[in-house]
């Protein structure tokens, strides 16, 4: 008989990377009060007795950060008002992620291996968080490029305030100077140090065909635009040679759309969260750089802010011939961002994939919110959305989840659209012609469990993703429908603009 102690297998759910130094300890604001005054002021206690900072207040998340990196990190930091003030868990993940790509062996280690890993961070900003973390985490060099002023004065100062790291971190001035390379002379000497294998992070592993070097040339409309300051390409030296080079990168293409969150106060210039087209116009031009950059660079990464932008972005990689292409996903508390890696150095192996599974995670994005609806109002709708197929839900607001378990006929109302709409929600015909068929219909022998989070992204866009509790449990196309048709639902009462599954 199988025993009672069987228990369901929880679903995975993106955390914090697991050598975060926050991954099991995160920031006790009460001990961090006690022990910085200046940080006191900024806390107060909820009515259940936990103690928390005002996210909308500058002056509180950047003493927080403050804190954070003198009291876990032994680094003095500091920047002014209105710079871009980064949270420490968040960047910490970026740079552990490169650190497992650093490690793997998906591509070839070189045989000139050095001891000495060395970085460029793109737009490094007055707070210089990411050479600050990756040198004194791991003692990795930087070199950190920018183009305000105020942004290059703050960042030397964060460097020489730490000087048992300031050799290890080069600050450099962009200038509106051409690049010194071009596609013709870009096979210029031997690929830097790599060495890489994802762990149990959560990134995908994505290979292309690799192409001869020269046989791809950038557009002639993309060499000739002038879409702002150079990115890699008149910034790095020739004969330079990284390891890798990351990214932060504006995000939004208006200021007015990078305040739409009322919830958060990061601070930002329109030089660090602005720029023509957003971040994905922002990563194409890196990409259009890393092909005459080829050489210089082991590993190309960037963040993202929108998942969406995922599809377009890989799409381009595979037209200029990457042989690597690698994504993850950034998770703190409610807050998701995802890392993009490319590379174009052949892999040691091919990995062959066989016979896709159906998939037990589900996500789609609910982009173009409409300013008075939160991440609890679409949580409150999923729960609505179930309950109404007659459904049992569980709904922990503190986490953003919500625990579903559907019988066979709850699962066919569901899908037949037999469960009502959410409350004022309008009728888009959500899966019309799943509905209208019985073909598609084989419901699992058991009870089919389920939970759904949800996740804000930037604002005015959220993650909604569905995890499977049981994976044994056979479920032939029934959970990917049932989560198509709530994402349907949603999309018509919350959205703007069409949300895409994932």
């Amino acid at each position: 008989m199988p025993s009672k102690k069987n228990k369901r297998k929880r679903p995975e759910r993106p955390t914090i990377h697991p050598k975060n130094k926050y991954s099991d300890n995160p920031p006790d604001f009460a001990l961090l009060a006690s022990l910085y005054p200046s940080f006191k002021p900024f806390v107060f206690y909820s009515r259940d007795g936990r103690p928390r900072i005002d996210w909308t207040d500058f002056n509180s998340t950047r003493e927080l950060t403050r804190v954070l990196l003198l009291h876990d990190h032994g680094l003095d930091w500091w920047i002014p008002d209105g710079q871009l003030c980064p949270t420490v868990p968040n960047r910490s993940n970026y740079i552990h992620w490169i650190e497992d790509l650093l490690s793997s062996d998906i591509i070839p280690k070189n045989n000139n291996n050095r001891d000495i890993v060395r970085g460029f961070d793109i737009g490094t900003g007055a707070n210089c968080i990411y050479p600050l973390l990756g040198a004194s985490l791991l003692g990795w060099t930087f070199v950190g490029s920018d183009v305000t002023d105020v942004a290059l004065e703050w960042a030397e100062r964060n460097v020489k305030s730490n000087q048992h790291i300031s050799e290890l971190i080069e600050i450099r001035k962009v200038t509106n100077c051409q690049g010194t390379l071009s596609i013709e002379d870009s096979n210029c000497g031997e690929l830097v140090n790599g060495k890489s294998k994802m762990d149990g992070s959560g990134s995908v592993v994505d290979e292309a065909e690799p192409l001869p070097s020269s046989s791809f040339d950038l557009p002639s409309d993309a060499k000739k635009k002038d879409s702002g300051p150079p990115i890699l390409l008149g910034v790095v030296r020739d004969g330079e040679k990284f390891d890798f080079c990351m990214c932060n990168p504006p995000f939004f293409e208006t200021m007015e759309e990078a305040g739409l969150n009322p919830k958060t106060s990061c601070g930002g210039t329109p030089e660090e969260m602005v720029c023509p087209g957003g971040e994905r116009a922002f990563i194409t031009r890196i990409i259009e750089d890393s092909v005459v950059l080829k050489e210089s660079f082991w590993w190309f990464t960037s963040m993202l802010g929108r998942k969406t932008n995922l599809k377009f972005l890989t799409s381009k990689l595979r037209e200029v011939g990457v042989t690597i292409v690698k994504t993850t996903e950034f998770v703190q508390g409610q807050t998701c961002r995802w890392g993009l890696a490319w590379s174009f150095v052949p892999p040691v192996r091919k990995i062959i994939s066989p016979l896709v599974p159906e998939k037990s995670n589900l996500s789609f994005t609910l982009e173009g919110l409409q300013r008075q609806f939160s991440a609890f109002h679409v949580l409150q709708s999923v729960e609505s959305f179930f309950c109404n197929g007659g459904a049992s839900c569980k709904l922990n607001a503190s986490s953003f989840v919500v625990d579903i378990t559907a019988s066979n006929d709850q699962c066919k109302a569901i899908l037949r659209n037999e469960a009502r709409h959410l409350d004022g929600a309008a009728t888009c015909n959500p899966l019309e012609k799943a509905s209208n068929s019985s073909s598609y219909l084989h419901p699992p022998s058991n009870n089919l469990s389920f939970r759904i989070s949800v996740f804000q992204q930037i604002p005015g866009t959220l993650l909604v993703r569905a995890s499977l509790q049981r994976r044994d449990n056979p479920v032939p196309g029934v959970f990917s429908l049932i989560i198509q048709q709530l994402e349907e639902t949603l999309r018509c009462k919350y959205c703007r603009d069409k949300a895409t599954l994932n």
